[in-house]
């Protein structure tokens, strides 16, 4: 299994792509499905609801009947909405049971519906996959029963809902390593790229989070920053009010480790913001950037001269005489190091020419 780390030795330290060991917390888990109830249609409403209050003494034949309500060839669009969307709230509602439920033989049905034309019976099946993926048990079985493919095609087509959660069960299953480069085949990466870029709030935390573990193999980094990921990488760093820099900025970190993201992220007008956020971001995010900006430097005399001429030797030395960890004053002063050379090549160059005039 493809699984590289990236390293890089300057001034005796040696760097990796994931050296800085940030808390991973800035980005939000996609846990169950966190919408209210889905909103009923007018025949939904007046459906009966006897499966939940059947399933007050017995579980399990309440798992039956739903099955074979989602399985039944006779039973309606209607039914199968209901069905599905009690399968959804008690995987929810009880984690206990997701595992039951899977071993019951939902997630065959389930998956099938993710394919339905009918959009709401679509993200009903979507968002019970995704409660059900939580567990561990279960992701094994949603891979074997063919839901890549289903869920990538959901994410293309589905509501703001569905797409949203395509992108949270897409995550939970690549969290098993095996599963990763065959998400990244399957067509994934471009459209999380594309809900980074264009969805709502939480459908750019849901994009970044899935990509952030999908990025974790060379291939999908590729993928990723060929998919046209710096752009909103970028804008969203530069928004100091989306409330997303963290969470692309470890994201770029990450993809930082493949030769093709760093003319990708000049090209996107990256180095500005960079430099921005290590004079007036946070300290987790000025750290995060001087590792990017690091990274981007370590081979380049261009990219350094750049970097210096936005600015950065100033924050950057603020940065390595303040308060912040020892690991971000380490990369604070390597960076300076690196920056200060393309000036004393050229220093040197010119003492050079100037000694050769003198001779003659």
């Amino acid at each position: 299994m493809e699984n590289h780390k990236s390293f890089f030795t300057y001034i005796d330290h040696k760097f990796s792509d994931s050296s800085l060991n940030f808390d991973s917390s800035a980005f939000s888990d996609c846990n169950s499905d966190r919408s209210c109830d889905f909103p009923t249609t007018s025949s939904e409403s007046r459906q009966p609801k006897l499966f939940l209050s059947c399933a007050v003494d017995n579980s399990d034949d309440l798992i039956r009947c739903l099955i074979t309500h989602l399985e039944s060839s006779s039973s309606s669009i209607e039914e199968q909405k209901q069905a599905a969307m009690e399968i959804r709230l008690l995987s929810k509602n009880k984690p206990e049971e997701r595992n039951k439920i899977a071993k019951a033989g939902a997630i065959k049905p389930l998956v099938s519906l993710i394919s339905s034309s009918d959009l709401q019976l679509q993200e009903y099946g979507v968002t019970a996959v995704l409660n059900l993926s939580i567990c561990d048990e279960n992701k094994e079985m949603i891979i074997s029963s063919g839901a890549i493919n289903p869920l990538v095609n959901a994410l293309r087509l589905g509501t703001p809902t569905t797409k949203e959660n395509a992108a949270c069960a897409l995550l939970r299953l690549s969290q098993l390593e095996d599963n990763k480069i065959a998400i990244g085949r399957s067509g994934a990466i471009p459209l999380l790229v594309n809900l980074l870029e264009n969805g709502g709030f939480r459908a750019k935390k849901d994009a970044s989070t899935a990509l952030y573990s999908l990025c974790s193999t060379n291939e999908n980094k590729t993928r990723a920053v060929e998919s046209g990921i710096m752009k909103p990488l970028v804008e969203l760093m530069a928004d100091f009010e989306s409330e997303m820099v963290d969470k692309s900025a470890f994201v770029m970190n990450l993809l930082m480790s493949v030769p093709e993201s760093k003319p990708a992220v000049v090209e996107e007008g990256g180095v500005p913001v960079l430099v921005e956020i290590v004079e007036a971001g946070t300290q987790r995010q000025k750290e995060m950037s001087v590792s990017i900006l690091l990274q981007l430097c370590d081979e380049s005399v261009v990219y350094r001269t750049m970097v210096a001429r936005e600015g950065a030797v100033p924050p950057l030395v603020a940065l390595s005489q303040s308060s912040a960890s020892r690991g971000a004053k380490v990369k604070a002063e390597a960076l300076i190091e690196l920056l200060r050379q393309p000036r004393q090549q050229q220093q040197q160059q010119q003492q050079h020419f100037e000694s050769n005039d003198n001779e003659r």
